[in-house]
């Protein structure tokens, strides 16, 4: 990832353990966009639930944890911020016991006032990886996802 300040090289072990070198990169990339959205005032669990909310408006709150991957307590944790400023809006769904979810007009501008921070991160990712390897990374991350 590009360096904001002077250029120092960084060496890193390629451990033996799959997992251990997924969570690594997991955390550097992390740490990485938290550092481009933080103008905006949102990490990006935050937005990463603001995007998928504005992606499929409606979506069920056991759907939207399966979709990320994100156990149901955690969920509810990261959707708390949302709720408290009325950027989320739920209803219960066909069951009662369902509880769909989508963006408020306020949750949509927050969301597009955001984008343009995450667009950069994006994009400086792609940049430092170059074009073929953030393909491969996409892909094989979602290769990865499909395991579980």
């Amino acid at each position: 990832m590009p360096e904001t300040s002077k250029t120092r090289e960084k060496v890193v072990v390629r451990l033996p353990c799959a997992c251990a070198n997924l969570r690594r990169a997991s955390r550097v990339v992390t740490n990485y966009y938290d550092a481009m959205l933080r103008p905006s005032g949102l990490h990006l669990s935050q937005f990463t639930l603001l995007q998928a909310l504005n992606i499929a408006p409606g979506i069920t709150q056991k759907r939207l944890a399966e979709l990320l991957e994100i156990d149901s307590t955690t969920l509810t944790r990261t959707l708390a911020p949302l709720r408290e400023k009325a950027w989320l809006h739920s209803e219960a769904g066909d069951d009662r016991r369902e509880l769909r979810l989508s963006l408020t007009a306020a949750g949509k501008r927050e969301y597009k006032r955001a984008f343009p921070y995450w667009q950069r991160a994006q994009q400086g990712l792609e940049q430092a990886l170059g074009n073929e390897t953030w393909n491969r990374l996409i892909d094989v991350a979602v290769h990865a996802a499909e395991i579980g």
